[in-house]
């Protein structure tokens, strides 16, 4: 079972909770840990999370073990991992995969092949916490947690907006400036199951983006996200008057690609439990460098 140790510094005593929760153990992880098989010790005897700390004890918290979800089919398909250790998985999902699963993606999303991949590694533990989600026709980036005080952490990092996600992006058109920031309110379209629009009333969404490359016709942007709002930068990048290249809901006329133009390149987090940044890289998909060759080729004949 995975456990974590740390050595208590505060001089003055303190509660047993108080010293893990400020470690990142939730109050539904504490309930886990008692009624499904984990263990909190100090200096290696089993303790009440009421129990009183020093300076100089040792804790231990074990985790329970996490058995996959029998609801959710295995897939054989391979992952492309860019980044793997014993607290996080972080797979570049390709276009037209699904991060998790639904009725009618119910046997091949991300989801399912991570868990295929858990067993045929034999993990210990193998339920599946995805952390970050993608559109199914946008690639990129997916991190994953390998238990469940890792999610925690990532989920407390995605609501203090410290854990960072960069896009690139292709949209029609050349905006004016090179460097924008936006921040317009995103709600419902009332007349569809999934298009969002710009309303008065809706929830707050911040957008950054940089120009990276220009063509006549379109242009090459690197986005950050500042809030985490349903197809965020599709709606923003719409409203702009510049849409995303091959955008089948928000730009329907555009068949310079098959899905949207938008990848996941970059994602940065703390990892608490090596006390370290970790950054991952995943470089631009084949059909997004072609449109990008394609524009290339036809800046160069207009010469």
């Amino acid at each position: 079972m995975t456990s974590f140790e740390w050595r208590v510094t505060e001089n003055n005593p303190q509660k047993l909770r108080t010293v893990i929760m400020a470690h990142g153990v939730t109050r539904t992880l504490l309930k886990q840990i008692k009624f499904h098989g984990g263990q909190i010790k100090v200096n290696g005897t089993e303790q009440l999370t009421n129990f009183m700390v020093t300076a100089g004890d040792v804790v231990t918290v074990t985790l329970p073990p996490e058995p996959g979800n029998d609801h959710v089919p295995a897939s054989d398909v391979a992952l492309d991992i860019v980044y793997e250790d014993s607290n996080w998985l972080v797979v570049n999902k390709p276009a037209g995969v699904a991060s998790v699963p639904a009725h009618i993606y119910a046997n091949d999303s991300l989801v399912n092949r991570v868990k295929g991949y858990y067993e045929r590694q034999h993990y210990e533990n193998q339920r599946v916490h995805i952390v970050t989600r993608l559109d199914r026709d946008t690639s990129g980036l997916v991190i994953f947690a390998k238990h469940h005080m890792a999610h925690s952490v990532l989920d407390k990092q995605l609501k203090d907006h410290t854990l960072k996600k960069e896009y690139l992006a292709i949209v029609v058109g050349n905006f004016k400036h090179s460097h924008i920031e936006v921040n317009l309110p995103i709600g419902r379209d009332p007349e569809s199951f999934v298009k969002r629009q710009i309303v008065a009333d809706g929830k707050m969404a911040i957008t950054e983006f940089w120009s990276e490359q220009r063509w006549p016709q379109m242009e090459l942007v690197k986005i950050q996200l500042h809030t985490g709002r349903t197809h965020q930068i599709r709606v923003h990048m719409t409203a702009l008057g510049h849409p995303l290249l091959g955008d089948w809901l928000y730009n329907p006329n555009n068949q310079q690609m098959k899905r949207q133009a938008l990848h996941c390149f970059q994602v940065r987090f703390y990892d608490p439990f090596s006390a370290k940044i970790i950054s991952c890289q995943a470089p631009l998909p084949v059909d997004m460098k072609l449109a990008i060759k394609q524009a290339d080729q036809m800046d160069v004949t207009s010469i």
